[in-house]
């Protein structure tokens, strides 16, 4: 049966009051601040004599400012009291922030607004561990990144509908003041009412002593969090992304009028392509991931940003209209469509970045400690977010032009995301695997949600070609540890990536005791400490396409971890370019043409008192049928 769509979330009341909730907060968030930042750029001269420029950089750190010194205490309170109450308590502050913002806009005091600034910053900060640790309570694995998406998108659909609405309200005369003033008080009203919805969450760990003091607790949330190296890079990305995100969009204003000399509705498309962008990528994401965790969609994105921020430069310098221009006559200009396309681009993959990472952090963290670390992250975002308002203002009073700081910013994007990967070569093997099954391959998953997201098991699979490996790990849900023949391990380029994936090399005894027994050893110390190991216990490629006999290693591995068996079967990998059949690969290939297909099938769980290797052939054969 077809799976229903993430849409279907917004029907639900375990997820629409919640969406609704967070959508309205991101939406007052920036009908306010783009309304101010608007107002500062295009009507300087009637509320401040200082350097815009400088003023620009100033609000997003003040708006950032209470993440660095309220998120320690965030955490704990999402982690100690129940998340429907807290959140309602959290909107209530919004509606009393948005009253002192409109004293500052019916007054002309600009240093009320830029408190206002700093008051939604700590509301976003007391919301943030709520919003992220909400979605693992009441939500499925399988929905998890369809929910996320969601969330994203209607988070960027929000920013999106309230900077258009912040930038147009301001300008409207006569009104446009008290329209902003007005508006925003109404929207946080509206945001407290839908919280109202929201069912109750109950606390994690409501016994937790709240540790008041904000560093020495930012130091123990990011001390635990780096003790778990895929979720404490986890959070380096996505705090890598805010920076990236902010060192763009901090220049937008300038770039639209200065650069470009549009009016303001020229700024304001950016901020549409821009805002959809990074929608349609949140949303791609369950698509492109078959509903799973996919983190190999994180290098595809930070390829992008790359890829387009690099283009984005080239394409400023094309455009050469010197005059000023409206929206209209703007998009009339042959060079304005590609400037428009590398924006919207940077926000798909960005999307394609940001979503799979929030999902890694949801999902493998410590249930009890979840909010506790979302508030880390938003510590290191808020640092990361510092430092990209110092580092455009740096740029800026160095000389640097507007499209230079972008050609900058998507370079240091790729030498970060290749530091990273490096280091958690997970996300890289992920990326490979996934490239390769969306490309070479169509590959269908059948049963795949039996591979268990928790504790130690033994998959055991016929071995048909050099990327079987490679079609297992994009179908699991964390990572294997698999088990090959020495000789296969030694491949060229492939050998980097099975070191690289911590694959354990096997030789027969009679060829290499030592190595066998030291395999054996690797084997049972993953299995204690609960992680996935597959064998393939033909121990070699099959030369016709048929299974070979089973050999007797697993028997050895169950006699020192009995542990759950998973068999599984490979079908329709027979004769591709890196199997044994003895025809030419490159004919063969042609004549499997692209996208062929193949399906990976899991079957049913065998207590490990149920195994031998006769018994694991018969499951192997029947799982594969007659399809090689």
């Amino acid at each position: 049966m077809t799976q229903p769509s993430q849409f279907t979330l917004l029907k639900q009341r375990r997820f629409a009051p919640f969406f609704w909730t967070q959508f309205l907060g991101a939406f007052n968030d920036n009908v306010f601040k783009i309304a101010l930042v608007t107002v500062l750029t295009y009507d300087a001269l009637h509320w401040t004599s200082l350097d815009i420029g400088m003023l620009n950089q100033l609000i997003p750190g003040l708006f950032i400012l209470p993440f660095l010194l309220f998120s320690a205490t965030s955490g704990q309170l999402a982690d100690k009291f129940e998340k429907a109450g807290l959140t309602r308590f959290i909107k209530l502050l919004e509606i009393g922030i948005m009253l002192i913002a409109a004293t500052g806009w019916l007054t002309h005091q600009l240093w009320l607004l830029l408190a206002a600034i700093a008051g939604m910053g700590l509301h976003s900060t007391l919301f943030g561990p709520v919003k992220y640790a909400y979605l693992p309570q009441h939500l499925d694995s399988d929905e998890l990144v369809g929910g996320n998406g969601v969330v994203e998108a209607g988070t960027f659909v929000g920013i999106l509908l309230g900077e258009i609405l912040g930038a147009m309200l301001v300008v409207y005369q006569p009104w446009g003041i008290e329209l902003v003033a007005g508006g925003t008080i109404l929207i946080a009203i509206l945001g407290w009412l839908a919280s109202l919805w929201i069912p109750v969450s109950l606390a994690p760990a409501p016994e937790l002593k709240i540790n008041w003091n904000p560093l020495s607790e930012t130091i123990r949330n990011i001390s635990f969090s780096s003790r778990n190296r895929p979720v404490f890079l986890s959070l380096l990305g996505n705090s890598w992304f805010w920076f990236y995100g902010a060192i763009m969009l901090a220049q937008l204003p300038l770039f639209a009028k200065d650069y470009l000399h549009g009016d303001h509705g020229v700024f304001v498309l950016f901020l549409i392509v821009f805002s959809l962008g990074i929608g349609a990528g949140s949303l791609l994401c369950e698509r492109l991931s078959g509903r799973k965790i996919e983190i190999g969609l994180v290098p595809f994105g930070s390829i992008g940003l790359s890829v387009f921020g690099v283009d984005l430069y080239f394409a400023s310098l094309a455009y050469t209209h010197a005059a000023a221009v409206t929206m209209q006559e703007f998009l009339h200009q042959a060079a304005s469509w590609r400037i428009l396309f590398d924006f919207g681009m940077i926000g798909v993959f960005g999307g394609l970045f940001v979503v799979p990472l929030f999902a890694v952090i949801q999902t493998r963290c410590d249930r009890q400690q979840l909010s506790r670390t979302i508030a880390g992250m938003n510590i290191l975002n808020a640092l990361f977010m510092v430092v990209a308002a110092l580092c455009g203002m740096l740029m800026l009073k160095s000389g640097f032009s507007i499209p230079q700081i972008f050609l900058a910013t998507a370079i240091l994007n790729a030498i970060v995301a290749t530091y990273i990967f490096s280091l958690v070569p997970e996300f890289l093997l992920r990326f490979i695997a996934w490239l390769l099954i969306h490309t070479v391959h169509r590959v269908k998953g059948i049963h795949t949600d039996r591979l268990p997201e928790h504790g130690a098991a033994v998959l055991v699979c016929n071995h048909v070609s050099y990327m079987d490996a490679i079609v297992i790990m994009a179908y699991s849900p964390r990572p294997i540890r698999f088990v090959m023949d020495h000789r296969i391990f030694k491949i060229p380029f492939l050998s980097w990536v099975f070191r690289t994936a911590k694959a354990i090399p096997i030789a027969p005894a009679k060829e290499d005791p030592w190595l066998m027994e030291k395999a054996y050893i690797e084997i049972a110390q993953a299995l204690h400490e609960g992680e996935l190991v597959c064998i393939f216990p033909e121990g070699k490629l099959t030369a016709n396409g048929d299974l070979n006999e089973f050999k007797g290693g697993i028997m050895k591995i169950l006699e020192r971890s009995p542990v759950a068996v998973f068999p599984m079967a490979l079908r329709g990998l027979w004769g591709s370019f890196l199997t044994r059949d003895k025809g030419n690969p490159f004919e063969r290939s042609f004549r499997r043409g692209p996208f062929s297909k193949l399906e990976l099938v899991v079957g049913e769980a065998l207590l490990p008192t149920a195994v031998t290797p006769i018994i694991l052939q018969e499951k192997v054969t029947t799982l594969r049928g007659n399809w090689k």
